[in-house]
């Protein structure tokens, strides 16, 4: 029986093992027949193999790395020495299922297990008989199935047609091995040792250069005619490759200066990629030709793109700029240049889908639909630039996606938070390395239109570093008589960005350049009340979390008196993000106890959700009822929303010093010495004795100093305070004011009305006082919201005492 060394075949490492080891026989004619009389057992332990395919007769070494084959490899040398292999789908899975590998494998049988240097362990297998997978009945910890034999459709003996195919494929092996450089002459040998038919079509097979799913669909093939036929055509195609590249070594084999060696190269590559098909220097400039051709763009434009090409076809392929310049190019043939998609101008279907995705933001909506309008009517309009101004958590980035649908557009975002350097809006020079466009241009490129809806995201948390002020860059961007030729520094022409539609978002103006915030609409998305926050849980917050905990609204029901409790109780943002957290904690008390087996109520109760979420943690925004005097409630507005604060007053024996202390600004240190003076000059109107501000100190201080405040805001609520203080009159049960004040006892009008509203009514407060002018802000709410509140308008000083301090003195009046 003939024998071979181990052979290096399918690129299989066998690192560590002496070339004077045991010598692995080939298969004879009476080897095959005693195979095919074994019986394959029913069910095989599945190894599974990244980067090659087993074939019945060959032996192969495999190198096992993962510790499911590592253990199967183990148990069956302990036991039968039977295994099945199959091949994988995809080779960079690592732990293949069912789904990641071939149903057709081969019964291999264990012949040595080596354990490497390095760690790994090195198995040499030989294939007996081709199988297919019937049923995975495991997975842990490695596969099993069950399996049914392949049978195999063989020729008759006397064929002289499949005769003439194993003698072709024989001599044509032997021409490989006779031309190859790479493959050692002992292979000839073997292969004209091999009498089996069967098996040298296998073991050519095993060895070729070809991929695995090639290698796949020939084990696949029942017929062994049809095997064979396929394997010579693989055979002719590498004989030929192997003749051309041998041709080719011919033709240049010469002494040669560098330039004709670089010369050399180049032809060799580009003869090698026009027989494999592949696309050549000359090749792609055309084809960028060809699809320049169907671009819509203007004629400087076309002149531009020539211009470009005809430098890319002068240059050599294998300098550094060739790289540079084709992908310029690639640039201007992917970006959409008067590619538009066409918008959808049903107004009631993109009402119904900004109604669909949010809850209330009528405001917004309303500018929506006027903008569609108005573009239905004129069907060619310069895009607006909406700025969406409002605390974190309202929905203003997601309104944006809403907004797109609505339109018929593509979406695209960029966050602009924390950005420093104006080249990631406006490019680099395309004569740097690495240079880049920016990112409008790339956006747009990714999109594949010239109007799609885009989300500038987070604009007012734009930085200013070394590297320039991106926020001037974006005043081109969002300027609409100056964006149709806005001008990239990669691209080097002027790009229309007139049809897009921006939508700037924003949690604070203070921080946006003026000019940048000139340029925008501003819209105001302002907070919500208990009632919209309420509605928003039971539409939105609460089937998303169910859907993404993978529960369903029959696993858990949460009514609105316990959503309402949960927003009372454990938020104080304008936003509901917070919201949908304590929403998130409640579906994971139904999971878990679902997960376990557990009963618990379905329908959520009070007693549940203090269970769940625990004791409030709310309370200290509720109205804090007081009968001291020098108490009392004002309104504030920061960038998280509205709020209440509570200014205190007190007095004590001194010369009429007054001290101002709660990290206040120098807004509303100013407002408590405005306060003081008018106090002052007006002591007998008021009916306060002009002495106590020579014999007493007063000291005003604001809760929470760990908290920065500042503002005009609370300029009557410390007047207020004052007065009571120092008439020692109780201030009004459930009373909240602001507004500014003057030296002549003027109210003057303050911002942030609304949000100030909705703080006052989460902290149940039933009377607001405000300034007259800010009669207008009040009509702007809806008027169920304000169920239950009273608003007193005022225009002096003198109307906010009456109203807000009591006649009566408290209980034990300091004497003053």
């Amino acid at each position: 029986m003939a024998r071979t060394k181990f052979t290096n075949f399918d690129n299989m490492s066998l690192q560590g093992i002496d070339e004077d080891a045991e010598l692995i026989p080939l298969m004879t004619p009476e080897d095959e027949e005693e195979i095919n009389k074994e019986n394959l057992p029913e069910v095989l332990p599945i190894l599974p193999l990244r980067n090659t395919v087993l074939f019945p007769g060959v032996v192969i070494p495999i190198t096992a790395g993962r510790d499911a084959s590592i253990k199967l490899i183990n148990e069956a040398n302990n036991d039968s020495k039977v295994i099945g292999v199959v091949s994988q789908k995809d080779e960079k899975v690592e732990n293949p299922g069912v789904k990641d590998i071939n149903k057709t494998g081969v019964v291999a049988r264990i012949l040595r297990v080596l354990k490497m240097p390095d760690g790994n362990t090195t198995v040499i297998i030989q294939g007996k008989k081709r199988f297919k997978v019937a049923e995975v009945i495991s997975e842990k910890p490695y596969l099993k199935a069950k399996i049914t034999e392949v049978a195999e459709a063989r020729p008759a003996k006397d064929n002289e047609e499949f005769a003439a195919i194993i003698e072709s494929i024989k001599d044509l092996s032997l021409e490989i091995i006779k031309n190859s450089p790479n493959i050692p002459s002992e292979a000839s040998f073997a292969i004209q040792n091999i009498e089996s038919p069967s098996f040298l079509i296998n073991f050519v097979s095993s060895n070729m250069n070809l991929s695995v799913e090639e290698k796949q669909k020939l084990l696949e093939t029942n017929d062994l005619k049809d095997r064979a036929l396929a394997t010579l055509k693989y055979m002719n195609m590498e004989f030929h490759k192997l003749e051309l590249k041998n041709d080719i070594q011919s033709k240049v084999q010469s002494d040669m200066n560098q330039q004709q060696r670089e010369y050399y190269l180049h032809q060799q590559m580009k003869t090698i990629q026009e027989e494999l098909g592949g696309v050549s220097h000359e090749g792609e400039v055309e084809e960028m030709r060809e699809r320049a051709k169907k671009k819509k763009w203007g004629e400087n434009i076309q002149k531009h793109f020539e211009k470009e090409l005809a430098k890319m076809q002068r240059m050599n392929p294998q300098v550094a700029e060739y790289s540079i310049q084709r992908n310029y190019l690639d640039l201007f043939l992917e970006l959409p240049w008067d590619e538009f998609s066409k918008d959808k101008f049903d107004l009631k279907r993109a009402r119904r889908i900004l109604d669909r995705d949010h809850y209330g933001l009528d405001d917004v909506k309303k500018r929506i639909i006027e903008y569609l309008a108005v573009l239905k009517i004129r069907n060619d309009m310069k895009s607006p630039i909406l700025c969406l101004y409002g605390p974190p958590g309202v929905g203003k980035t997601s309104l944006g996606k809403s907004v797109a649908e609505a339109l018929g557009r593509e979406y695209v975002r960029v966050s602009l938070g924390g950005l420093r350097d104006e080249a990631e809006i406006r490019g680099h020079r395309k004569t740097y390395v690495g240079a880049m466009p920016g990112r409008i241009i790339q956006s747009l490129r990714k999109a594949g239109t010239s109007n799609p809806v885009f989300v500038l995201d987070e604009i007012d948390k734009l930085s200013v570093g070394h590297s320039g002020d991106p926020s001037s860059a974006l005043l081109e961007v969002l300027d609409p008589e100056q964006n149709n030729e806005f001008h990239d520094n990669f691209l080097e022409m002027p790009f229309d960005l007139s049809k897009v539609m921006f939508i700037a978002t924003a949690n604070s103006l203070n921080t946006i350049q003026p000019a940048l915030r000139d340029r925008m609409e501003i819209i105001n998305v302002t907070g919500y009340t208990i009632e919209e926050k309420v509605e928003i849980a039971k539409q939105h917050l609460l089937p998303k979390q169910l859907e993404e905990h993978g529960l369903t609204k029959e696993h858990l029901k949460v009514g609105k008196k316990q959503l309402e409790k949960i927003v009372e109780g454990y938020t104080r943002e304008s936003g509901v993000r917070g919201l949908e957290k304590q929403i998130a904690k409640t579906v994971r008390y139904a999971a878990k106890h679902i997960a376990m087996d557990e009963e618990y109520n379905k329908k959520l109760k009070d007693e549940d959700i203090l269970d769940i979420l625990g004791s409030p943690k709310m309370e200290r925004d509720k109205y804090e009822n007081n009968d001291v005097a020098g108490v009392v409630t004002g309104l504030a507005w920061t960038q998280v929303g509205g709020d209440i604060l509570f200014i205190e007053s007190i007095v004590s024996k001194g010369k009429g010093n007054l001290n101002i202390t709660g990290n206040l600004g120098k807004v509303m240190k100013e407002s408590a010495t405005i306060a003081m003076e008018y106090i002052k000059a007006n002591s007998e109107d008021i009916g306060v004795d002009p002495e106590i501000f020579e014999k007493y100190n007063v000291h005003i201080h604001v809760p929470e100093g760990a908290t920065p405040k500042d503002g005009p805001s609370a300029g009557i609520t410390m007047l207020t305070s004052l007065v009571s203080l120092f008439t020692q009159r109780k201030v009004k049960k459930s009373i909240a004011m602001t507004g500014e004040i003057t030296l002549r006892g003027k109210v003057l009008p303050v911002g942030g009305i609304k949000e100030k509203i909705l703080a006052a009514k989460r902290a149940h407060i039933k009377e607001i006082i405000l300034c007259e002018e800010n009669r207008r802000d009040i009509k702007e709410i809806k008027e169920e919201y304000l169920k239950g509140m009273t608003f007193h308008f005022v225009k002096e000083m003198r109307e906010v005492i009456d109203l807000a301090i009591l006649k009566e003195k408290v209980e034990n009046p300091k004497t003053l």
